[in-house]
């Protein structure tokens, strides 16, 4: 069915554009309310035969004005979707219109050091809740990429300004990826803590763009009376935020032909199934592509809680040698990853997943052996058995297919595997572009880096 001629002027104004979109009856009133990443494409959706069923054909038919609100990423969309169900109880959203039982963000402000936390308890009179939510798997995700913007803390430590243990603390994960500042360490202050989670609190409350405007504000002020840092600190603020039109998609954790699951349930299942005292919050995945031996490279991706953080992408270029042998490519990628980390005092990850079989797997462990590196865990994830391999279980651990643990390591796997290619097809792409310049002029060699910093993709 095409979109009827009376719907057509609304239809044209719809943005490609994240956003939540309203549908009228011919009484004004609101009958459904939805999200969308693109507001334009989703709406027409609603009237394409081949898509419709019964519900979403009697839907169609009803609707008799279009209204919209665009959003600057889609976890606005969705802070704003589930505010707008609640307060318009439309007819055809069945499901996500009661209070009861749905999660809602509490924000702990009787603490000095305010936690975010997720819950169905409302019994704190000192915190601040918002929501509710309709469902406790978005919104953790939406949590999770709105803590890349604001930093906020998720350890459970009752922490106390400027308490002398502080001095010696060591941060953990959160602060070396970006997402926490370290308060627990005596790296922030309360005041600027409780500031950044201010602005947090605002951005649930709807007020984005207000939020955008005060920072733009307070760094001009900032640069304006010399203090540098508060401007660069407020400005790399900003850029957070503008980075939610590219990166702050709730599907974050989905990939094609991944069954979706909840990431926390699939890192407790993992412990569960490798026999690990604590979860593996910060797993690494590892893989190589090359054609016939050329262009080889290898890829690195990093996933926290179950999702992927692409900021921490790594590639490489293969340098110890020319030709087609992945468990050389494999020794190399883990020995300047690894010694790297060590190098540098950074955290290994808690688990290093290596695309293959048991070979790969003896391959990165000769390389960390040789540099004399131990990893929390080592395992490897061949194609096709899925079959699991690790140091304690050379021959082999069978999950069942849909075990929750099992489709978490083929996530890691299945994105290692697609970086590796990407990184691939961009350095033949650029060989075969360069060859007839070669015979002409000779190109000036490029130094790499050990490690590429991964520029940043949409999923």
């Amino acid at each position: 069915m095409a979109i009827p001629d009376a719907l057509k002027e609304k239809y044209d104004a719809l943005p490609d554009a994240p956003g939540v979109y309203i549908f009228k009856d011919k009484t004004e009133r609101e009958i459904y309310v939805g999200k969308a990443k693109s507001l334009r494409k989703r709406v027409r959706q609603y009237f394409d035969p081949k898509r419709a069923d019964l519900k979403t054909a009697d839907l169609a038919a009803r609707i008799a004005a279009i209204d919209f609100v665009a959003c600057e990423s889609e976890v606005e969309a969705y802070l704003l979707e589930n505010r707008l169900i609640k307060d318009l109880q439309p007819p055809f959203n069945f499901h996500n219109k009661s209070d009861m039982n749905f999660p809602v963000v509490e924000i702990t402000w009787g603490e000095q050091f305010p936690r975010v936390l997720v819950t169905r308890d409302r019994s704190n009179k000192a915190s601040t809740y918002y929501g509710p939510f309709v469902s406790t798997t978005w919104l953790r995700t939406a949590l999770q990429v709105l803590q890349r913007v604001f930093q906020y803390r998720t350890c459970n430590l009752d922490l106390v300004e400027g308490d002398p243990k502080n001095r010696s603390y060591r941060p953990c994960l959160e602060f070396y990826i970006g997402r926490c500042k370290a308060p627990c360490a005596d790296r922030q202050s309360a005041n600027d803590y409780r500031e950044d989670l201010r602005r947090l609190a605002r951005f649930l409350s709807g007020q984005g763009a207000e939020v955008k405007k005060d920072l733009e504000r307070e760094m001009k002020a900032a640069s304006a009376e010399r203090r540098y840092e508060d401007a660069a600190a407020l400005r790399d603020t900003l850029k957070a935020l503008d980075s939610l039109k590219l990166r702050g998609a709730l599907d974050d954790g989905l990939e094609p032909g991944v069954l979706h699951i909840d990431p926390k349930e699939g890192v407790a299942r993992l412990a569960e199934v490798l026999g690990l005292e604590q979860a593996p919050r910060h797993i690494e995945g590892i893989d190589i592509a090359h054609l016939h031996g050329g262009e080889t490279v290898g890829s690195l991706v990093s996933f926290v809680d179950g999702l992927p953080t692409r900021e921490q992408y790594r590639r490489f270029r293969i340098k110890s040698h020319d030709g087609n042998d992945d468990f050389a490519s494999i020794r190399e990628v883990v020995g300047r990853r690894y010694g790297r980390l060590v190098r540098e005092g950074r955290a290994l990850p808690d688990l290093v997943l290596i695309d293959g079989g048991l070979g790969q797997l003896h391959a990165a462990r000769d390389a960390l052996n040789a540099a004399q590196i131990e990893v929390p865990f080592l395992a490897s994830l061949a194609k096709k058995e899925e079959i699991l391999h690790t140091l304690a279980h050379p021959e082999g651990l069978q999950l069942p297919r849909r075990s929750p643990a099992l489709r978490l390591l083929q996530f890691v796997r299945d994105e290692a595997h697609r970086f590796a290619q990407h990184y691939h097809h961009i350095l033949r792409r650029k060989r075969v572009m360069e060859e007839p310049k070669r015979s002409r002029k000779p190109r000036k060699a490029k130094q790499m880096q050990d490690e590429e910093r991964a520029p940043s993709e949409e999923a």
